[in-house]
Protein backbone atom coordinates (compact mmCIF):
# COMPACT_ATOMS: atom_id res chain seq x y z
CA UNK A 1 0.00 0.00 0.00
CA UNK A 2 1.45 3.63 -1.04
CA UNK A 3 1.92 5.93 1.42
CA UNK A 4 1.61 9.99 0.48
CA UNK A 5 2.35 12.49 3.60
CA UNK A 6 2.98 16.04 4.22
CA UNK A 7 6.62 17.02 5.36
CA UNK A 8 8.36 20.60 6.37
CA UNK A 9 11.35 20.64 3.87
CA UNK A 10 14.54 20.09 5.03
CA UNK A 11 18.14 19.56 3.12
CA UNK A 12 17.68 16.28 2.78
CA UNK A 13 15.20 16.48 0.26
CA UNK A 14 16.99 18.82 -2.28
CA UNK A 15 19.06 16.62 -4.01
CA UNK A 16 16.16 14.73 -4.98
CA UNK A 17 14.02 18.05 -6.03
CA UNK A 18 16.62 19.42 -8.44
CA UNK A 19 15.18 16.26 -10.83
CA UNK A 20 11.61 17.63 -10.44
CA UNK A 21 9.93 17.79 -13.38
CA UNK A 22 6.94 20.33 -14.54
CA UNK A 23 4.64 19.13 -17.17
CA UNK A 24 4.64 22.27 -19.69
CA UNK A 25 0.75 23.28 -18.72
CA UNK A 26 2.06 23.80 -15.31
CA UNK A 27 4.84 25.47 -15.60
CA UNK A 28 2.51 28.60 -16.41
CA UNK A 29 0.80 29.04 -13.32
CA UNK A 30 3.98 27.79 -10.89
CA UNK A 31 6.80 27.65 -9.33
CA UNK A 32 9.60 24.64 -9.41
CA UNK A 33 10.29 23.70 -6.07
CA UNK A 34 14.12 25.16 -5.74
CA UNK A 35 13.11 28.57 -6.91
CA UNK A 36 10.39 28.64 -4.08
CA UNK A 37 12.80 27.50 -1.47
CA UNK A 38 15.10 30.33 -2.29
CA UNK A 39 12.13 32.83 -1.70
CA UNK A 40 11.59 30.65 1.76
CA UNK A 41 14.75 31.48 2.72
CA UNK A 42 13.99 34.77 2.39
CA UNK A 43 10.89 35.48 3.69
CA UNK A 44 10.59 33.71 7.01
CA UNK A 45 6.64 33.61 6.97
CA UNK A 46 7.35 31.16 3.99
CA UNK A 47 7.27 27.39 4.99
CA UNK A 48 7.93 24.89 2.22
CA UNK A 49 6.19 21.73 2.40
CA UNK A 50 7.10 18.86 1.30
CA UNK A 51 4.42 15.90 -0.34
CA UNK A 52 6.07 12.49 -0.22
CA UNK A 53 5.22 9.12 -1.91
CA UNK A 54 6.40 6.22 -0.70
CA UNK A 55 9.54 8.21 1.33
CA UNK A 56 9.80 10.09 -2.45
CA UNK A 57 9.67 13.55 -2.77
CA UNK A 58 6.66 13.95 -5.77
CA UNK A 59 5.33 17.08 -4.74
CA UNK A 60 5.81 20.51 -3.02
CA UNK A 61 4.18 23.65 -2.23
CA UNK A 62 4.34 26.38 0.37
CA UNK A 63 2.77 27.98 2.89
CA UNK A 64 2.63 32.00 3.60
CA UNK A 65 1.74 33.78 6.47
CA UNK A 66 -0.05 37.04 6.80
CA UNK A 67 2.95 38.38 4.16
CA UNK A 68 1.12 36.46 1.37
CA UNK A 69 -2.27 36.07 3.17
CA UNK A 70 -3.06 40.19 3.18
CA UNK A 71 -3.79 40.64 -0.60
CA UNK A 72 -6.28 37.86 -0.21
CA UNK A 73 -7.69 38.32 2.93
CA UNK A 74 -7.99 40.33 6.43
CA UNK A 75 -8.22 37.14 8.17
CA UNK A 76 -4.62 37.22 9.88
CA UNK A 77 -5.08 33.78 11.29
CA UNK A 78 -5.14 32.17 7.96
CA UNK A 79 -2.38 30.25 5.57
CA UNK A 80 -2.33 31.12 2.13
CA UNK A 81 -0.82 27.78 -0.46
CA UNK A 82 1.75 28.36 -2.99
CA UNK A 83 3.07 27.10 -6.02
CA UNK A 84 1.48 23.67 -5.26
CA UNK A 85 2.71 21.47 -7.70
CA UNK A 86 2.66 17.45 -8.60
CA UNK A 87 6.03 16.14 -10.52
CA UNK A 88 4.78 15.29 -13.86
CA UNK A 89 6.07 11.48 -13.50
CA UNK A 90 3.72 11.12 -10.71
CA UNK A 91 0.67 12.93 -12.13
CA UNK A 92 -3.03 11.21 -12.35
CA UNK A 93 -2.30 8.88 -8.79
CA UNK A 94 -4.53 10.83 -6.57
CA UNK A 95 -1.69 12.85 -4.94
CA UNK A 96 -2.60 16.02 -5.40
CA UNK A 97 -6.22 15.41 -3.95
CA UNK A 98 -4.76 12.96 -1.46
CA UNK A 99 -1.94 15.58 -0.31
CA UNK A 100 -4.93 18.38 -0.06
CA UNK A 101 -6.78 16.73 2.33
CA UNK A 102 -4.09 15.77 4.28
CA UNK A 103 -3.78 19.50 4.70
CA UNK A 104 -5.97 20.80 7.37
CA UNK A 105 -4.13 18.18 10.30
CA UNK A 106 -0.79 19.16 8.52
CA UNK A 107 -1.69 22.66 9.74
CA UNK A 108 -3.38 22.29 13.11
CA UNK A 109 0.03 19.83 14.02
CA UNK A 110 2.34 22.95 12.66
CA UNK A 111 1.02 25.85 13.30
CA UNK A 112 -1.61 25.72 16.23
CA UNK A 113 -4.16 28.98 16.26
CA UNK A 114 -4.58 28.97 12.32
CA UNK A 115 -8.17 29.21 11.08
CA UNK A 116 -8.10 28.92 7.48
CA UNK A 117 -6.45 27.78 4.55
CA UNK A 118 -6.11 30.14 1.02
CA UNK A 119 -5.36 29.57 -2.17
CA UNK A 120 -5.58 31.50 -5.58
CA UNK A 121 -5.64 29.74 -8.50
CA UNK A 122 -5.70 31.01 -12.35
CA UNK A 123 -9.37 30.78 -13.85
CA UNK A 124 -7.35 28.92 -16.59
CA UNK A 125 -6.35 26.28 -14.30
CA UNK A 126 -9.37 23.92 -14.33
CA UNK A 127 -7.28 20.42 -13.44
CA UNK A 128 -5.88 22.55 -9.93
CA UNK A 129 -9.54 24.15 -9.45
CA UNK A 130 -10.73 20.20 -9.66
CA UNK A 131 -8.19 19.04 -7.40
CA UNK A 132 -8.85 21.79 -4.75
CA UNK A 133 -12.85 21.72 -4.93
CA UNK A 134 -12.83 17.67 -4.51
CA UNK A 135 -10.60 18.70 -1.36
CA UNK A 136 -13.03 20.67 0.76
CA UNK A 137 -11.90 24.18 -0.82
CA UNK A 138 -14.68 26.58 -1.48
CA UNK A 139 -14.83 28.93 -4.00
CA UNK A 140 -16.89 32.25 -2.54
CA UNK A 141 -16.66 33.85 -5.98
CA UNK A 142 -13.88 36.30 -4.78
CA UNK A 143 -11.60 36.98 -8.02
CA UNK A 144 -8.00 39.18 -7.96
CA UNK A 145 -5.99 39.94 -11.02
CA UNK A 146 -2.60 38.43 -10.80
CA UNK A 147 0.40 38.80 -13.05
CA UNK A 148 -1.13 35.99 -15.25
CA UNK A 149 -4.38 36.66 -15.37
CA UNK A 150 -7.54 36.26 -13.23
CA UNK A 151 -7.06 34.58 -10.08
CA UNK A 152 -9.84 32.68 -8.06
CA UNK A 153 -9.52 32.54 -4.07
CA UNK A 154 -10.39 29.75 -2.58
CA UNK A 155 -11.27 29.03 1.26
CA UNK A 156 -11.23 25.95 3.47
CA UNK A 157 -12.01 26.38 6.87
CA UNK A 158 -10.51 24.10 9.49
CA UNK A 159 -11.79 25.37 12.79
CA UNK A 160 -14.07 22.40 12.55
Amino acid sequence: MSSIALALYNERYYKQLENYNLPEEMVHFTDSPLPAIHKSKQDQERFPVVIVYDEVPVGFFVLHGWNGVQTYSDNKQALLVRGFSIDSGYQGNGIATKSMQLLPCFVKEYFPGKDEILLAVNHKNRQAQHVYMKSGFIDKGKRIMGPKGELHLYHLDITL
